[in-house]
């Protein structure tokens, strides 16, 4: 198999009409290669593509560049006073700890309901027993 053997295939018999049929098929294929027919799609031309790809690319450096050095307002100082900064941090931790003592007061008064409730279930079903 190292070496060809040119008599040994043209002893090899070749189907009747094996010609026509793959120039047929050949044709088949180019035309749908170019779009005729209806059956295939429209091939574009290699610059088209060509094009669309540098501008692809271009579009994802650009991106990545405005992502990587973009200025990104959420990472900017909102104060430049310092004192004002502080005054406001005060207000919203004060704002919090107003609202987080009103969910305590509210818990409170839940447990004590919660309390009685089961101190009173509990007399009940000590005086069934």
């Amino acid at each position: 198999m190292d070496e060809l053997n040119y008599e040994e295939l043209e002893r090899i018999p070749i189907p009747e009409g094996l010609e026509e049929r793959l120039s047929a098929k050949i044709d088949e294929w180019e035309s749908l290669s170019k779009g005729e027919g209806g059956k295939g799609r429209p091939s574009l031309s290699p610059n088209i593509i060509r094009y669309a790809a540098v501008a692809a690319c271009i579009a994802i450096v650009m991106g990545l560049g405005y992502h990587k050095f973009g200025q990104n307002p959420a990472e900017q100082d909102t104060y430049q006073d310092p004192q004002l900064a502080k005054r406001e941090a005060e207000r919203a931790l004060n704002l919090l700890a107003m609202n987080l003592n009103k969910g305590m007061e509210q818990l409170e008064k839940v447990n004590a309901i919660s309390e009685k409730a089961d101190k009173t279930l509990n007399e009940q079903l000590n005086a069934l027993k």
